[in-house]
């Protein structure tokens, strides 16, 4: 480009020198000499007038020379028009921003990490306007060599259920109340900003690698007890923090990420519109999704543009129920102060000791069917239990594991299906919590519980502004008893247990998205749905208790998301 206007600036000056050696002198009628140049540099002839004594010779040659200065100004013009031209050019040579619909997020199969346009759960879109480069991302900020790129939505969600949960914006799925308890006989109508969600993208290239980092955070962590009476201060949380660092095949990943059990739409990408957590409003997702976000170290080798292979260690956990209002497992009597400490039954925090990280493995199939999309993908669990009976002096040990096997595809344009279905023994907490790992035999020895789960269901982009979504989840805890050595039954399901020791739990949601409009300049503005029916069945049910528990729920939601896309990182 600078040699295109260095050789413009050249012939320009060539023509001007040109210009200022051609005769630009006549005789007047006094014999003085007149030479006129304009300000362009260009001879200006004055016109001869009759009374002027110019020969025939010197009439035609004043002619000739004012019909070259003519064509040399014509020349001159198209010159400047053309170098207009190439500035312009020059000016606006960067390439137009990206589109939220064509930018994908995450590493692809030819080793590129392009950014998300706001990297919040994919929802509707409208097509955006192309606009300048420097204009597309106007919260991004360069620091050095890393792009630092500001992401996120506002969010205020309206939570209206026919009965009185009492667990804000996320449902406890394993404590639905019964009809004839006092909650059931409530309903609940909240407001909540808490789902709103704050997070910042890098992206930087380094020894030739591609680094990527996540930072998320929401606002639905632990809050006090008052915060409804007055300031609703809900506690921020840590969802996401993780580094990615991708040179050539091979991929490794160190920090708190979506779980590699959670399933994906695309590879094994941690990014969050890779993975599938569903469209839900609920903060607690679908019943029967196995999911996690936890610390971990993620080793991934990309064989090729379709397969793609993925170990994980992930922080594992004794677990023995009580999360999500999910019943906790009985303990023997003479091993309750001991082993109390020893799993968690969803309220010992960080006391529990584990034996070594849960293993995770997925291997993911992302070939064309003609030229939809299928994304195929199979995982498996291995975790390690063990614990000390103070009483006998003995440690007991147990290996439990599960198999994840999930299908995400196209069948025509902008429909997806998708299946997931997994199985455990032993791998109860994966189903958010709603099953226990393990139970405790009077001896101190653990026994594993098995766990199922299943989500199903299809989305589809209607227009570009209209999204449909509709899932059915089931989760299937079975029973795992023992006799304590008092002779009573202990564990997870007996007879006599609990009200929230669960059987089966199954949800069926609907869901709708309409976005009024996006803009990269200006971000997005949406209104989202979704309605969901849930029941559960208890394994035991006492004379005139009602066999089942059952919730209606609908969210309202108005989303504005943060304006912006990240750029293409190479």
């Amino acid at each position: 480009m600078v040699r295109t206007i260095c050789l413009g600036v050249t012939l320009l000056a060539s023509l001007l020198c040109a210009d200022l050696s051609q005769p630009a002198v006549a005789q007047d009628q006094t014999g003085q000499k007149t030479a006129a140049a304009s300000e362009n540099g260009i001879a200006d002839h004055p016109t001869p007038t009759r009374s002027a004594n110019f020969s025939e010779d010197e009439m035609e040659k004043l002619k000739s020379v004012v019909a070259g200065q003519e064509k040399r100004i014509q020349q001159l013009e198209q010159l400047v028009e053309a170098q207009k031209k190439l500035i312009d050019q020059a000016l606006h040579l960067a390439p137009p921003a990206q589109t939220a619909e064509n930018s994908a997020s995450g590493p692809n199969p030819e080793g590129e990490k392009v950014a998300n346009a706001s990297a919040a759960p994919p929802a509707a879109t409208e097509p955006i306007r192309q606009v300048q480069d420097d204009q597309a991302s106007p919260l991004a900020l360069r620091i050095g060599k890393v792009s630092v790129n500001p992401y996120g939505f506002l969010d205020f969600t309206t939570v209206i259920r026919d009965r009185d949960v009492g667990s804000g914006g996320g449902t406890n799925f394993g404590g639905i109340p019964f009809a004839n308890s006092v909650n059931g006989h409530l309903s609940e109508f909240r407001f909540t900003a808490q789902n709103s969600r704050v997070g910042v993208r890098f992206d930087a290239h380094h020894g030739g690698a591609d680094v990527l980092g996540f930072i998320e955070t929401d606002f639905v962590g632990n809050s006090p007890g008052n915060a409804p009476v007055t300031t609703n201060s809900n506690g921020i949380r840590m969802r996401l923090f993780w580094m990615d660092a991708r040179k050539g095949k091979l991929e490794i990943l160190g920090g708190q990420s979506w779980s590699l059990l959670t399933p994906n739409r695309k590879g094994v990408s941690p990014v969050p519109n890779d993975v599938f957590s569903t469209y839900d409003l609920d903060t607690s997702n679908q019943v029967g999704l196995t999911w996690a976000r936890d610390p971990q170290f993620r080793v991934i080798y990309h064989a090729n543009r379709t397969v793609t292979l993925g170990v994980s260690l992930e922080a594992a956990e004794q677990y023995g129920g009580g999360s999500a209002g999910a019943g906790e497992i009985t303990l023997p009597a003479a091993l309750e102060s001991s082993y109390n400490s020893q799993i968690n039954r969803g309220e010992t925090t960080y006391t529990v000791p584990n034996l070594h990280p849960d293993v995770i493995a997925k291997v993911a199939f992302d070939p064309k069917l003609g030229n939809r999309d299928l994304h195929l993908e199979v995982a498996g669990l291995l975790s390690g239990f063990r614990f000390f009976n103070p009483q006998d002096q003995t440690k007991h040990n147990a290996t439990g594991g599960g198999v994840l096997v999930g299908l995400n595809y196209e069948m025509v344009k902008n429909f997806r299906l998708i299946a997931n279905g997994f199985y455990s023994n032993g791998g109860g907490r994966w189903i958010f919590g709603l099953g226990p790992d393990v139970i405790i035999n009077a001896n101190g020895k653990p026994s594993l519980v098995h766990a199922a789960s299943t989500v199903s269901g299809f989305e589809y982009q209607a227009s570009a502004k209209d999204l449909f979504d509709a899932y059915y989840g089931g989760a299937y805890v079975y029973r795992s008893a023992a006799v304590d050595l008092n002779g009573q039954l202990v564990g997870y399901g007996y007879t006599g247990s609990p009200s929230n020791h669960n059987r089966s739990l199954q949800q069926i949601t609907l869901g709708y998205t309409r976005t009024f409009w996006r803009d990269p300049n200006y971000g997005a503005l949406q209104f989202l749905t979704q309605y969901s029916y849930l029941v559960r069945h208890p394994w035991f049910v006492p004379i005139g208790q009602p066999a089942a528990a059952n919730l209606n729920s609908l969210f309202l939601s108005i989303r504005y998301v943060l304006p912006g896309a990240p750029p293409a990182q190479k």
